[in-house]
């Protein structure tokens, strides 16, 4: 066997056989826009110096659990595809937890990249219908990445409606691959605790269900699509209940 050395700098020594691409796990990190940092302050202590070095997907370590619950051994791709620990799996499907599932709250301190495109849909959405301010998380009856909550680019709590603005952004790579795997999964865990999610599907990618808006880029007439999709989904009435008055008809 040919020790080698990735374009990374994980591998073998400088001596060994280089590489012009990306170690398999730094190639799965960037897939799921997240970062070697990231893992290395998941992962138990005595391992960190092993995890800095790593390049094997199926390595296994032992992993903090965000809860304060006993270190749970997982593969890297298991971190960085979802999972958490197993006793933060089983709260999450616990009576009193399930009593909380599908309710929007308020999770302080939580900080999320927004981008300029982002905000500009909320100013938009905001023209048309009064939006809820105080809510940035829902409760959901499993664990997505470790936590029994899930944190959309908007919410409507009085329709129980999320909205999310997908684009493949600079490196034309998010929201692709593991990344859509994860959207899916997302809309999936909302769905079980009786939401919706409309997604808007911008720059050239692709529908991921009915409530996918597909377009080039964001407009006042991709918001409008938005509203009329949220009247199909819960009716003239409801959507009505909270329109912006003097607002244009969807």
């Amino acid at each position: 066997m040919v020790a080698v050395r990735f374009h990374c700098g994980h591998g073998a020594d400088p001596a060994a056989l280089t590489l012009r691409r990306l170690c398999p796990l730094c190639m799965l990190i960037t897939e799921t826009h997240r970062s070697r940092g990231e893992l290395l302050r998941k992962v138990a202590p005595p391992q960190r110096a092993a995890l800095a070095a790593e390049t094997r997907l199926g390595a296994e370590y032992l992993w903090l659990c965000p809860r304060g619950h006993d270190r749970y051994p997982a593969t890297v791709s298991e971190m960085l595809t979802g999972t958490g620990c197993a006793k933060c799996r089983a709260n999450a499907a616990a009576p009193a937890a399930l009593r909380e599932a599908g309710l929007a709250f308020m999770k302080p301190g939580l900080r999320t990249r927004t981008s300029m495109t982002e905000q500009r849909l909320r100013a938009l959405l905001g023209e048309r219908i009064r939006l809820h301010h105080r809510v940035n998380a829902v409760h959901i009856a499993r664990t997505f990445f470790g936590r029994s909550e899930v944190w959309p680019d908007i919410l409507v709590p009085q329709l129980r409606i999320a909205i999310e603005y997908d684009d493949p952004g600079r490196s034309r790579r998010a929201h692709l691959g593991l990344k859509e795997a994860s959207d899916l999964e997302k809309d999936e865990a909302l769905a079980e605790v009786g939401w919706d999610v409309i997604r808007i599907r911008a720059g050239g990618l692709e529908s991921l269900g009915a409530n996918s808006i597909v377009c080039r880029a964001l407009t006042p007439a991709v918001v409008d699509a938005v509203v009329t999709r949220m009247r199909r989904l819960r009716g003239d009435a409801a959507v009505d209940a909270i329109a912006v008055v003097g607002a244009a008809a969807s």
